[in-house]
This record gives structure tokens, sequence and C-alpha cells, in this order.
């Protein structure tokens, strides 16, 4: 009885899975291996290896794994400092952190856009010291400086829930053992810290490498990902098979970064079982 309750509980997210997850994928492997006439091709894979769609993809690779590790750098100290401070889950400074995840993501982004313009608020405040205006807006930097805005609290929580888990005692006796704080950081915090690592690099790292809206914003069409590519696939040109076929090239990135994270992960639970 109990089991038959459980399938009819399950029943809706089974429905949710398969029409909201399972057929769209499917129909993006249909569209990706096939031509306009319905017929077998390799042609819309092999459509990464044209400089004009691998350089996207280049960029929108290193541009990630920078933003992530800019997002890591910014977030790590400050966990340290508000674990430092014993400040609680639920306390007021985590909720600051916590509050732009509840605004939409573009209206982010667009708020830089007017912060970076030419005769935005940054450049109205130098031109105001006197100083020479600085031309952000549409280059790299302002895509970047976007990205790490935007997804900096995905890797603020993982860590700061990573970092709360640690006990107090297991630090004090490092120290009470001679340990030094640097020390104490590289072997005791930072391997009792990676599950909060890997779910930060995960979560900034995947939808850094997916964005396109960013780079439409703050790039000006200028910068372009292979995000923005695929879009004008599917938006402008209507070409859902190589759109699906550059989608497809692009999971299996996204797909392998995850194992690579995922595989360091595994090695730290071993560790602390003491297997290795």
């Amino acid at each position: 009885m109990k089991n038959n309750t459980s399938r009819y509980l399950a029943t809706p997210y089974i429905i949710w899975i398969v029409g909201f997850i399972v057929i769209p994928l499917l129909t993006i492997v249909y569209y990706g291996f096939t031509d306009r006439n319905n017929t077998f091709t390799l042609n819309n894979i092999a459509q990464i290896l044209v400089w004009e769609n691998y350089r996207p993809l280049y960029r929108a690779m290193i541009l990630s794994a920078v933003c992530t590790a800019i997002c890591f750098l910014l977030a790590f100290p400050l966990t340290m400092i508000l674990r430092s401070l014993k400040v609680g889950r639920s306390s007021l400074i985590v909720f600051v952190f916590i509050l732009p995840m509840w605004m939409n993501s573009l209206l982010r982004v667009l708020a830089w856009q007017t912060l970076l313009e030419r005769k935005g608020v940054i450049n109205g405040i130098l031109t105001a010291l006197h100083l020479p205006e600085q031309h952000l807006i549409n280059t790299t930097a302002a895509v970047l400086i976007g990205m790490v805005y935007d997804f900096l609290p995905f890797m603020i929580l993982p860590l700061f829930n990573a970092l709360m888990k640690i006990d107090d005692n297991t630090i004090n006796a490092a120290y009470d053992l001679g340990a030094s704080y640097w020390q104490t950081l590289t072997k005791i915090i930072l391997p009792l810290s990676v599950p909060g690592i890997v779910s930060g690099v995960t979560m900034v790292f995947v939808p850094a490498l997916t964005t396109f809206a960013i780079s439409n914003m703050l790039g000006g069409g200028k910068i372009y990902l292979i995000g923005n590519v695929i879009e004008q696939e599917f938006m402008q040109d209507s070409d859902w098979n190589e759109g699906s076929g550059l989608s497809l090239v692009l999971m299996i990135f996204v797909i392998v970064s995850m194992l690579i994270v995922n595989h360091f992960d595994d090695k730290s639970d071993m560790r602390k079982g003491g297997v290795i």
C-alpha cells in the first residue's frame, strides 16, 4: 500500500520530468542529428569546427573560467570573515547576499548597463572628480563584470554552508598541535570545504559558459559567445538543426566540466574516509 502511495505521489514529478526535460532534450537530439530534409547528418555537430563557432566557444570557456576564479577569490575570504564573526545562516548579513538572487537576472545586468555606459553613473562620478572617463561598456571587461556580479551569490552560499559545518574544535586542535594559520587553512579548512567549492564552481561555471543575455546587454553584440551563436541560430536564422547541433556540443562541454569537478569532490570524500 505504501509503495502504491509513493508511486501516485511521484506521478506529477515524472510528468514534469518527461514533459519539460526528456521531450525537449530528445527534440534537440533529433534536430541536431538531422538536416532540413530530416536526413541523418553529422554536419550540425561539425559546425563547431568552423572558426565563427569555435572562437565564441573558446572565448566563452575562458570567460567562464575567469569568472569562476574571481568569484571564488571574492567569496572565500568573505565567507571566512562571516564564519569568524559567527554569523548564522539566518542573519541579516547573509540575507543581504541572498537578496540580489530574488531579483530578475536581466534587471541586475541592466543596472550594470546603466552604470557602465559612457554617460552612466561611473563616468559621471569620474567626471565630477576631474578624472578621465572609462569606456567599459561593450567590452570584455564589462561582460566579465556582469558575470561576476550575477553569479557571485551562487559561489558565496555553498562556501558559507560548507565552512559553517566545520567544527571549531578541529581548527583549534590544529593550532594546539603547532600548525600555522596557513597550514590550518590549506590542510584543514580548504579540504573540508571542498563540497562547497565543488557546488559553487558548478553553479557558476555552467551558467557562465552558456550565458548570452549578459554578453548581449553589456557587450553590445561585439563580445560574441557560444550562447549568442546558438541564440542567433534559433531566433534569427531559424536554423534549428545547426542550433541544436551546437547545443549538443555545448552540452558535452558542460557534462565534461561537471565530471572533472565532481572527480575532485570524490577524491576529497575518499580522503575524509581514510581510503587514501
